[in-house]
């Protein structure tokens, strides 16, 4: 479901990398950037609004296991929310972000799976001897990269020449356009399991993906672009110049908001509308103090959340430590009537 924002992204950082000129456009920043704030922007409200359009509920609940990718979301926000203070994007980065992406799969792999009911293709191959189903999933997996890939080189340049033809800044196209289309996958995913009654298993993809892009995705751009540069070392990597910084630091400002959202697990309609109102107003916004004042209104109401929400914080940092030790989670105290009458509530 990610792979498509990986392989325009490597394509963009591998140009970079080979050409001086195309550093400089900052393409891949734009690419990763984009893709992360319309992920947060756009996913998280459209999963919210249609469990909200199913079920009248004025607050989306979810699984206490979400807790681990919450916190390794707010450790990789917290490192990455300072590389805009440097000039590169580098390999300390890469080792210190895939580390935190190789722990969270390990702590993931150790969570109890729940069982799904198949519906469609899925059913049909799911209904298969072990051997076939296998060899069939393989044969979808590697069809599709091979798909993604051969396509990623010609949707990039394809993009940058519409926008040289018909004047509309490439920086813009490659930022917004394509992350549309490459984050579409997981965002439908999530979309159809909120509309089958599933949302809180939708926004848990969602919630899987930010953290996989957040931390995976950025630490193997500096690869890409120094092997394709035929350098190395420690303090090389993808350039920044300022508006690549200032849209690193207003992407990471997002998603320590949308950590603060969900710090006692749940999302509210106005924290809803309110991730999508300040994603919508800044989107086509290209003045440099603007993108910095967004980046301030973002790390403020995270603050403010934090503070609202402070009584949940240490449950949920529990939780997070529990499945990290492998343990069953405890079971969670029951919501009072009045808290259960009023998030079951049919909104007017």
């Amino acid at each position: 479901a990610v792979l498509p924002e990986y392989a325009v992204d490597f394509i963009l950082a591998w140009k970079a990398g080979a050409d001086p000129a195309e550093a400089e456009r900052g393409l891949a920043v734009a690419n990763m950037t984009g893709g992360n704030r319309l992920l947060i922007g756009i996913g998280w409200p459209l999963v919210f609004f249609l469990f909200f359009y199913r079920t009248r509920i004025r607050e989306l609940i979810v699984d206490r296991e979400r807790s681990l990718e919450l916190t390794f979301l707010a450790v990789a926000t917290a490192y990455v929310i300072f590389i805009p203070l440097r000039s590169h994007i580098t390999v300390i980065d890469t080792i210190v972000l895939v580390s935190l992406f190789l722990m969270y799969m390990f702590f993931t792999s150790r969570v109890e799976t729940e069982e799904v009911e198949l519906v469609g293709p899925a059913k049909a191959i799911g209904a298969l001897q072990n051997a076939p189903r296998r060899l069939i999933v393989v044969i979808l997996l590697i069809y599709s990269a091979v798909a993604i890939f051969a396509s990623a080189e010609p949707f990039a340049d394809s993009l940058v020449h519409i926008g040289e033809r018909f004047g509309i800044s490439e920086f813009f196209l490659i930022q917004w356009l394509a992350p549309l289309a490459s984050e579409s996958p997981e965002v439908l995913v999530a979309c159809l399991l909120a509309w089958r009654g599933r949302a809180a298993a939708g926004m848990g993809v969602l919630i899987s993906s930010k953290v996989n892009q957040w931390t995976l995705l950025i630490g193997t751009l500096p690869i890409a672009f120094l092997v394709s540069a035929g350098e190395f070392g420690w303090t090389l990597g993808l350039p920044l110049d300022s508006r690549q910084r200032d849209e690193i630091f207003l992407t990471a400002a997002q998603s320590a908001f949308a950590i603060a959202v969900f710090a006692n697990l749940r999302m509210s309609r106005v924290e809803a509308a309110g991730l999508f109102a300040l994603f919508a107003t800044q989107l086509f916004i290209t003045n440099e103090h603007a993108r910095v004042l967004y980046g301030l209104a973002y790390t403020a109401l995270c603050i403010a959340l934090l503070a609202w929400n402070w009584r949940a914080l240490p449950r949920t940092v529990r939780d997070a430590v529990t499945i990290m030790r492998g343990r069953e989670l405890p079971a969670a105290e029951e919501p009072s009537r009045e808290e259960q009458a009023e998030a079951a509530r049919p909104a007017p």
